[in-house]
């Protein structure tokens, strides 16, 4: 088995008031409510993402 890299995201902060892209990156990264967790591959697309809202976000590094 190939040991790849997860990222573990955790919604922090609300969308409300952002930019509708904001909102659908959270959506598009699986997230429904506030203070779920999710795991991703580590991925340029997925680091991307989490870019795009790390000011709502938190996200760590699991293997």
């Amino acid at each position: 088995m190939s040991s790849k890299r997860k990222l573990k995201i955790t919604w922090l902060k609300s969308a409300i008031g952002y930019k509708k892209n904001q909102k659908a990156t959270i959506a598009a990264l699986g997230l429904r409510k506030l203070g779920q967790t999710i795991e991703h591959d580590d991925t340029p697309q997925v680091r991307g993402m989490v870019f795009t809202v790390r000011h709502l976000v938190k996200c760590e590094e699991s293997k």
